[in-house]
């Protein structure tokens, strides 16, 4: 026993955890030193290393906001209404190849994403309906349906789409590299068009959950679902609304990132990796906590990328495991989360 009567075993696993952050911590400090330096020892003329940083720091913002609009749905699926739906990986990639055959056959691709939003949101409606609203409340059950959905609907892409690695045409007014006035570098369209998308995203949702009536009845209803439904409002109508947009969100990152990156098979799964990583790191439910989460895990990963030495490349990926572990040791709840 201590001097105040607290287990000297319960203090143990508090000092590990304080001393697992404070590395941690230390070693990201010392990897964002790292870039810094290599970015920036050359002085900052563009004979030097500034206008690489300046494209790698890019690659990492539009790939957070392509994380981001895909996570915003996991958030509100996973994060809020405490559904772990493991097929929100699949929904990404089905809606991918649903722009990209819509996009092949002569269709415009806004209209190919939007009908890619509505399949998702559709089959995520129907996979709630049929097979998540009798669960609720029954996180393992719920788990593994939600898994073998995902297998499903990954082996029928397989079949239908095939496994050679393929890309959506971006729309034509996007199609051209942007002038960015520095260095004479020049950026494609379409990518800094994913990020005003992963903004004009977190706007109107959080507009929608903070300040309408749906939003509230949302929060309402993972909050207290008992008092709630004694109000007269349908539980499972909201929380098959909420189901609805949370899996159209995942279409629509499919059809983005089917653009900007592309589309083969597994990518489902390490977008729903992705997703988990981003929604742990910000914190259950709060969508800033997913914009932070997503631009931290955008960033990382194109710095490791870029400027792990040769030998470590291959441990880019660890980075991303690393940052969960850090931010789990200091805040065990995420970034913006709080215990309920």
């Amino acid at each position: 026993m201590t001097g105040n009567g607290a287990p000297a075993a319960l203090e143990r696993p508090a000092k590990a955890r304080s001393w697992g952050a404070v590395s941690g911590l230390a070693a990201l400090t010392l990897g964002m030193v790292g870039v810094l330096w290599q970015a920036f020892s050359a002085g900052l003329g563009p004979e030097g290393n500034v206008p690489v940083f300046v494209l790698i720091t890019l690659n990492g913002l539009t790939l957070a906001a392509l994380y981001f609009i895909g996570a915003s749905g996991f958030t509100l699926i996973f994060g809020l209404m405490r559904i772990p739906n493991l097929a929100h990986g699949a929904l990404f990639l089905l809606g991918g190849y649903v722009a990209l055959r819509l996009t092949q056959s002569g269709i415009n691709w806004w209209f190919a994403a939007f009908v890619a939003m509505l399949a998702t949101g559709a089959l995520g409606l129907v996979m709630y309906l049929a097979l998540l609203r009798w669960n609720l409340g029954q996180d393992v059950r719920q788990t593994l349906i939600t898994i073998a959905v995902s297998v499903i609907l990954a082996d029928q892409m397989l079949a239908h789409f095939g496994a050679t690695p393929e890309a959506v045409v971006p729309p034509p007014m996007l199609d051209q590299p942007v002038p960015l006035g520095l260095y004479g570098l020049a950026y494609p369209a379409f990518r800094i068009a994913v990020l005003v998308a992963a903004l004009l995203v977190g706007a109107v949702m959080g507009l929608i959950l903070r300040r309408t009536r749906i939003g509230i009845v949302v929060r309402a209803g993972v909050d207290d679902q008992a008092m709630t439904s004694a109000m007269g409002i349908s539980i499972s109508r909201v929380f098959a609304g909420a189901f609805f947009v949370g899996s159209a969100l995942a279409g629509l990152g499919g059809a983005f990132g089917g653009t900007a990156l592309s589309l083969a098979p597994g990518q489902d799964q390490a977008f729903l990796v992705s997703s988990l990583v981003v929604v742990i790191i910000g914190g259950m439910g709060s969508l800033n906590g997913a914009a932070l989460g997503a631009l931290l895990l955008g960033l990382v990963n194109q710095y490791a990328s870029a400027y792990l030495p040769p030998a470590y490349a291959n441990l880019s990926i660890l980075l991303t495991f690393v940052l969960l572990a850090v931010v789990l040791a200091v805040k065990p709840t995420g970034l913006f989360g709080r215990m309920r």
